[in-house]
């Protein structure tokens, strides 16, 4: 897109967001703000509004919207860098086992169970249509979790309580569990379709990605902190997050060769781990969280609303496809719940704990995208299917996750609804009085 284009189709994008949640609030749906702006990218998006062919009023095309995705980046690195602020040290020393416990349940339990049920649906369909390699890479992927929705909702609404200090560090552990079980089923599915099974790809690479990312966000994080304290107005220390938070996202795309393996970056992890030191080095760090929150929220929006703007719609088009998604949408939720409410009863957690945190691990995107992106180089076209199947399970996480976990946030006491605090153009009756 030219530049006038892209800003055009930008400022829509934000416009029909924000005007979404004012529609869901007139019909009275209590739907979170994440599941407007993905309908109202829908609706802007190539397969509606782009229909009409003008260029800068919504996307005409899937081009168009990965045009703009230095927004995205930019969104998911400011997500990951305030999910680090709830990594402080004395949270960790009371909640860090039962964490980890959850993390490992949840992530392997969905793995296992849509590997299993996806090699029984290949004995019904056959090698064809569904190969085991594509079973696998599947149920890999299936241990990722999105913590951009999960984050949002939290912050919507204002949740607090055992279910959020425990949530959050698990989605963000997840980045590093599903790259570690996607490289090593991936390297098995490429063997499958002869291949060969490379200690490299299934082991040094995914550890030296995760290593890597882990080593390069403290570093960055401990430079940041030492730098921000030459200044004396947190207006000027936000200027220099904000510079530091871009320049991890532009170093975490780099890949490096090491001889025979490779050396890339997570930049979820990085980022991650920037705020993780920060907030644990920096006396200043929460009034410098508090002011990233209030500065980022446009740029959530947008990133939602071309989140819903990149949806395929065309998967729904393949019976194969819906038939494989809805038996991955099943089994990975199913696994999901399971892992992690028999985590936390093995962990002596709150029966509120038990019951609803597996329905706020629901909501899947930016990192199993990712990662459907590097099972394209499956031979046979198998690519390709695994990418459509993740796009379909995507489009109905991401429309029913926010929700559900709201549901399940507020069951468990940690929502508290506000009543509506009336403006002075809502005091404003223009009725006459009886």
């Amino acid at each position: 897109m030219q530049n006038y284009e892209a800003v055009m189709a930008l400022a829509i994008a934000l416009f029909a967001g924000m005007m979404m949640t004012r529609v869901f609030k007139a019909c009275h749906l209590h739907f979170p703000d994440v599941t407007a702006f993905l309908i109202a990218g829908i609706l802007v998006g190539p397969y509606v509004l782009g229909q009409l062919g003008i260029p800068g009023l919504g996307f005409v095309s899937e081009e168009a919207v990965s045009s703009l995705s230095i927004i995205s980046n930019a969104a998911l690195g400011f997500i990951a860098f305030s999910i680090g602020s709830e990594f402080k040290l004395e949270k960790l020393k009371k909640t860090g086992k039962t964490v980890i416990r959850i993390l490992l349940g949840e992530a392997l339990c969905a793995t296992i169970l849509v590997d299993v049920s996806l090699l029984l649906l290949h004995m019904v369909l056959g090698e064809e249509v569904l190969p085991v390699s594509v079973c696998i890479t599947l149920g890999a992927i299936a241990a990722a979790t999105a913590p951009a929705a999960t984050l949002m909702v939290i912050r919507q609404y204002k949740a607090k309580g055992q279910i959020v200090d425990l949530l959050l560090p698990v989605v963000a552990l997840d980045d590093a569990a599903g790259i570690i079980i996607f490289a090593v089923s991936f390297g098995v599915a490429q063997a499958l379709e002869g291949g060969n099974l490379s200690p490299i790809t299934v082991v040094v690479n995914p550890l030296l990605e995760i290593v890597g990312s882990l080593v390069l966000g403290a570093l960055l994080g401990f430079v940041m902190t030492k730098i921000e304290r030459l200044f004396y107005s947190n207006r000027n220390r936000l200027a220099v997050t904000i510079s530091f938070v871009f320049f991890a996202i532009a170093i975490s795309s780099l890949e490096i060769p090491l001889g025979p393996a490779t050396l890339s970056f997570s930049s979820l992890l990085v980022m991650m781990m920037v705020g993780m030191v920060f907030c644990n080095m920096s006396a200043f760090s929460q009034d410098i969280f508090n002011r990233a929150d209030s500065w980022t929220q446009p740029l959530f929006a947008c990133f939602f609303v071309l989140s819903g703007a990149d949806l395929d719609l065309s998967v729904f088009s393949s019976g194969a496809v819906v038939a494989i998604g809805v038996v991955y949408v099943l089994m990975r939720v199913a696994g999901k719940y399971l892992g992690c409410s028999s985590m936390a009863k093995v962990s002596h957690c709150d029966k509120d704990v038990v019951r609803y945190m597996g329905i706020t691990l629901f909501p899947q995107a930016g990192v199993a995208l990712g990662l459907s992106l590097r099972a394209m180089s499956l031979g046979s076209g198998y690519g390709t299917l695994i990418r459509n199947v993740i796009l379909f399970g995507v489009m109905i996480y991401e429309l029913a996750g926010p929700a559900m976990t709201k549901w399940a946030l507020t069951k468990a006491g940690e929502i508290t609804e506000k009543p509506h605090e009336k403006t002075k153009l809502d005091r404003f009756d223009p009725k006459p009085q009886a």
